[in-house]
């Protein structure tokens, strides 16, 4: 396809995409989905194939179709009358092919690897592979074994070859250490690309861009300057269809050592020497490492655990998520989870990150919210002012992308009098949106082999160190009051104590 002239960005070399799970719903949801996108971006070379495999009994025209619906809704969500793109999709739907079989039997990688060489000689891709494991996870070590034992792994004669992971990457600290092991004794790590859809979104890849291209913040992101900082990633959607996977995972598992600590990681992380990826991604393994491991007392008193029972979101009932479909009616898994963090280095000690996430709350919102410490109160003793308005710097990630400042200003009138206002900018208003999910940028990354947003072995299993003791305590401790939060509501009133004790409070959800 064309260069991509409005951006500038040229489309990716050559090369074929090979999506194990092909008929599951993160591949009709997400990923092709995203690969429509950047057909319409033409992002995508010209000498391109997409080849499905799966167990499931599909033909060619049958996988296709059944992606159509799923596109089409994603496209829809964009506005009143938006369709999908009759000549793109065609021409994305022309490069893709389907393989039945069995990801645990070495035919099928034998019959993938003849596929793919027909596929070089018919459309050029030149011999460069990226697999993409859209698969339950237990299935991500023998995967990859198999495109080893295949030689499908195997870099040789400038051909590359690259293997997108999906989360979750490990249950714990001793299983994400056995994934990586058993990955990394196939595959070398520039060849691993441990994916986060959460690091595509745009207003996610502008951190570093706001604070490192800005001389105005970054000599007053500090402990000097910065009381503390609040990390909310709220959802009002429940477990929907993942009762069995939720079971076994809950919020901790499922959002802290990935999504909210890459978010942590992209706030407190010191600038890098350079853009490229490892230099990026050295800086966030040590900010993670710096967490610091609770003691079984400390996790007591700096974690917090919830689980929503009945309510209402949007005026409409909603039932307790011991109710929800393949859960046990006696569950003790947390949906919402709030953590005190104190991240041990010279930029950050003292200063406290709270997160929080949890499910059926109140409002959708991903939000970093950095409180700076307040003036001194003698500069205002002789004026009416009393209480005078913080400041506060806030990375909205979701829903409504942008940046806000809150500060105080003199109200107009003849007394001394403040007031609290608020700059805003949204990406909206500047660079107009379309839908995408998040995967757009990633998919590319990684066909130019750019692994800048991408999780390094060292950085998985430091998130996981940091968790371990929580899950450990929790593990062995049942939780008391169960369900203990509506639905629709904040969270937990131990959440809001966990802030309390330190004389803080959390920006509302809604």
């Amino acid at each position: 396809m064309p260069h991509d002239k409005a951006s500038g960005t040229k489309p990716a070399g050559p090369c074929s995409l090979a999506i194990f799970g092909a008929a599951g719903d993160l591949t009709k949801r997400l990923v092709v989905p995203a690969l429509y996108n950047l057909a319409c971006a033409k992002l995508l070379p010209e000498a391109f194939a997409i080849t499905g495999v799966d167990l499931a009994s599909e033909t060619d025209d049958s996988w296709r179709q059944s992606l159509a619906a799923m596109t089409q809704e994603f496209v829809k969500a964009g506005g009143e009358g938006a369709q999908v793109n009759p000549d793109v999709w065609n021409w994305l739907t022309g490069k893709m092919s389907y393989l039945q079989g069995d990801f645990n039997d070495p035919a099928t990688y034998e019959k993938l690897k003849s596929h793919l060489n027909e596929v070089d000689t018919k459309q050029g891709t030149a011999g460069n592979y990226l697999f993409y494991l859209a698969v339950a996870d237990r299935f991500f070590g023998s995967v990859v074994e198999h495109l080893g034992k295949s030689e499908l792994g195997s870099q040789k004669d400038g051909h590359w070859r690259r293997v997108v992971i999906e989360k979750p990457f490990g249950h714990d600290l001793a299983s994400a250490k056995a994934l990586n092991k058993q990955i990394l004794a196939v595959l070398g790590e520039n060849q691993i690309y441990r994916i986060d859809h959460f690091l595509g979104k745009e207003t996610v890849q502008n951190i570093m861009m706001f604070r490192f291209a800005n001389g105005l913040f970054e000599p007053v992101w500090n402990r000097d300057r910065i009381d503390h900082v609040q990390i909310t990633a709220a959802e009002t959607v429940g477990v929907e269809r993942r009762g069995r996977f939720y079971e076994k995972t809950g919020a901790l598992r499922d959002m802290v050592p990935n999504h909210v600590f890459q978010l942590v990681a992209m706030t407190a992380m010191e600038a890098p020497n350079s853009f490229s990826a490892d230099a990026v991604r050295s800086e966030k393994a040590k900010v993670i490492e710096s967490i610091h491991a609770c003691s079984p007392e400390e996790v007591n008193c700096n974690a917090v655990r919830g689980q929503y029972g009945e309510g209402e979101i949007d005026e409409k009932p909603v039932q307790a998520y011991r109710k929800e479909p393949d859960v046990s009616p006696e569950s003790n898994i947390e949906t919402y989870v709030a953590l005190k963090l104190s991240i041990e280095n010279w930029r950050w000690s003292g200063v406290p990150f709270y997160i929080r996430t949890g499910k059926r709350l109140s409002k959708r919102k991903t939000q970093i919210a950095i409180k700076f410490k307040e003036i001194p109160a003698a500069l205002l003793k002789n004026t009416q002012v009393k209480n005078p308005a913080p400041n506060w710097l806030l990375l909205r990630i979701q829903p409504e992308e942008g940046i806000a400042f809150e500060f105080g200003a003199k109200i107009p009138g003849p007394t001394m009098t403040l007031g609290n206002v608020r700059m805003d900018f949204r990406y909206q208003d500047y660079f107009g949106t379309a839908p995408e999910t998040g995967y757009e940028t990633l998919i590319y990354d990684v066909m130019i082999g750019d692994a800048t947003l991408f999780q390094r072995a060292d950085n998985i299993e430091a998130g996981w160190a940091a968790v371990q003791p929580i899950i450990d305590v929790w593990g062995s401790e049942a939780p008391k009051g169960f369900p203990n939060y509506k639905a629709g509501s904040a969270g937990p009133q131990s959440a809001d104590e966990l802030l309390a004790r330190d004389g803080r409070a959390w920006r509302p959800v809604g």
